[in-house]
């Protein structure tokens, strides 16, 4: 296990009768990291987190989280994660303060109320009743709670779900902000944009193991193809003899892909000038995280390990 790692998984194994959720998957998160695991539902990324948070047991393999087996369910353990959960539970009645304050009672180390308040952009709400909070500032107020004990390590699944534009991108500035305090941040999340923009490295987790893992930017790489599109004027097609790969969509529309897109390019607007040809509409589109992630789960089994738990 590595000491200055806050997460270490070692050969992980969780099994619900005869389906196998979580087969094998090793994972190391740094502390301070921003750690995004993705995957289709049923993968086995819910079965594998409530392992690191010591919600529940598992088979066989190895677990180390800031230094404890999740299994022992150790007060010093939980005394140093917080949990966002996709729903959470708050007395509707409670001002926002009030709300965080009776949480914070129950850490012998409580981070101070006002530098939590700030951290999730809940100034303003303060002294508002939970109940007449909009969705995204119940959210941020799920995340204050988790904050109340200080923790080293945050677990966040789906933090945005339902979120408009605007709050999606207000949630993403306090995940930012968190990192920035030095936490360890577990994210789960269905939404790539959320991944590429946030996540220091990404892990996606297919039937039960982890099949690519790192940044945002090296998963890209993995497809480096270019995908080129213009439109050609009526009668100016014979530009294209002689590419291979060129596909039509019959009303003037053109596209290839390429791992070279510069040299398609000169090739492409050379024969468009000496014809005297327009290539319009031309685009050039590097794959995105979501394209390689959707390339990684096509055909994955929904074995769902969320319908076979107990």
């Amino acid at each position: 296990m590595t000491s200055d790692a806050a997460i270490t998984v070692r050969d992980l194994r969780k099994s619900y009768g005869a389906i196998e959720a979580v087969r094998g998957v090793d994972l190391e998160i740094a502390r301070g990291e921003v750690y995004a695991l993705l995957g289709p539902n049923g993968a086995g990324k819910t079965t594998a987190v409530e392992i690191l948070e010591g919600h529940r047991e598992r088979d066989g393999g190895e677990v180390s989280v800031l230094g404890h087996d999740p299994a022992r369910r150790e007060h010093a353990f939980r005394e140093r994660i917080g949990i966002v959960l996709q729903t959470t539970g708050v007395e509707p009645y409670l001002k926002v303060a009030e709300a965080i304050e009776q949480y914070r009672g129950y850490y012998p180390h409580p981070r101070p109320l006002d530098e939590i308040i700030e951290l999730v952009g809940l100034s303003g709400q303060r002294d508002q009743r939970v109940r007449k909070l909009s969705g995204g500032q119940q959210r941020r107020l799920d995340v204050a709670i988790a904050l109340a004990g200080d923790p080293e390590l945050l677990f966040l699944d789906e933090p945005t779900t339902g979120f408009d534009p605007a709050a999606r991108r207000q949630a993403w500035d306090m995940v930012r902000n968190l990192r920035s305090s030095g936490a360890t941040v577990l994210l789960t999340t269905h939404y790539m944009d959320e991944a590429e923009h946030l996540a220091d490295r990404v892990g996606v987790i297919v039937n039960g193991a982890i099949v690519a893992e790192g940044s945002p930017a090296e998963l890209m790489a993995l497809s480096a193809a270019a995908t080129v599109s213009f439109r050609l004027p009526e009668g100016h097609a014979a530009i294209l003899d002689g590419i291979e790969g060129v596909r039509g969509d019959g009303h003037g529309g053109y596209e290839l892909r390429a791992d070279s897109p510069t040299e398609l390019l000169h090739e492409l607007t050379s024969r468009a000038l000496a014809a005297g040809s327009e290539l319009d509409e031309l685009r050039v589109e590097r794959p995105t995280l979501e394209d390689v992630y959707l390339g990684l789960t096509s055909g994955a089994d929904r074995e769902a390990d969320t319908e076979a738990r107990p």
